[in-house]
């Protein structure tokens, strides 16, 4: 398969790299670095993205931005900040899927156990996850041409607790190459409309 990766220098993004290359043949797309370059909160970045690259078997998304602060001082702009880059940036690459993907492809995006489990300062989180999400099970119902859609959901990384674990006390960290196994069932599996948890 011809798999188009977004997000892939990212901690999640090298470990499904590393995964599925052995298989397949990935298209590696970053911020800054990559096989092609692109912004999930630029919609024409995504559109002229999908244009150089063309046809592909499967879209995945392991990118995607939000804000974490304390509620009582977080601004309309911040909170933007996951909703233009996480939730729309993604829902962008769905849309798009419709016209790029071969039939039978898949789309894979990430949200994360913050849909589900919040904590202090992750309202925007909370709310972004909880979109895709219910994205995610609507489009699933509606996409054609036997396409799929799925996103992984995951718990904070072991390697990225220097940074993050302080906002998750007393929840169990997983290595990104665990997370990388749940794209791979999304890529190679055949269901749809689900949301791997790994936790």
């Amino acid at each position: 398969m011809k798999i188009l990766l977004i997000g892939a220098n990212g901690t999640v993004g090298q470990a499904v790299k590393a995964n599925l290359a052995a298989r397949h043949t990935i298209v590696s797309v970053g911020r800054n670095s990559g096989d092609y370059q692109a912004d999930l909160a630029q919609p024409a970045s995504l559109e002229a993205l999908m244009e150089r690259v063309g046809k592909v078997d499967a879209i995945v998304s392991a990118a995607g931005n939000v804000h974490f602060g304390p509620l009582s001082q977080m601004t309309a702009e911040q909170f933007n900040i996951g909703l233009q880059d996480k939730l729309l940036g993604q829902v962008q690459l769905a849309l798009l899927a419709q016209r790029y993907l071969n039939d039978g492809g898949s789309v894979t995006l990430t949200s994360g156990i913050l849909s589900t489990e919040p904590i202090r300062y992750g309202a925007n989180a909370t709310a972004v996850n909880a979109g895709i999400e219910g994205f995610v099970a609507a489009a699933a119902i509606e996409l054609p041409r036997g396409l799929r859609i799925n996103a992984v959901s995951a718990t904070v990384l072991t390697e990225s607790l220097p940074t993050y674990g302080p906002y998750f006390a007393g929840f169990e960290s997983v290595p990104a190459a665990r997370v990388a196994m749940a794209y791979q069932r999304s890529v190679e599996g055949g269901q749809t409309g689900q949301v791997y948890r790994v936790q």
